[in-house]
């Protein structure tokens, strides 16, 4: 994706604001609204929007397993999975 296709100055998103919405909902790439020729804020679709987010939250999560197994916070998996199948053996059937 190379944003510097995509950079649009307030002036044009406000005269063309629909037409934006249209393309970004159509699978548009993001753009970037620049003020005073400083970027500002960038456009994207719901769509693109919650699968960034989507991202950036497994992202977090596999940098949080990174810094347990740094620090040593591990089990073994045999450990673990004999827990589960102790606590799940436990319960009654639905």
């Amino acid at each position: 994706m190379r944003l510097s296709t995509q950079v649009k100055p307030i002036s044009y998103v406000k005269a063309n604001a629909a037409q934006i919405i249209d393309e970004l909902a159509d699978g548009g790439e993001p753009v970037v609204v620049t003020q005073n020729g400083e970027a500002k804020a960038v456009m994207m679709s719901v769509h693109e929007y919650e699968r960034t987010k989507e991202t950036l939250a497994l992202l977090q999560i596999l940098a949080l397993a990174e810094r347990n197994i740094e620090q040593g916070r591990t089990r073994p998996a045999r450990e673990v999975l004999e827990e589960l199948r102790a606590k799940y053996a436990r319960r009654p059937a639905a």
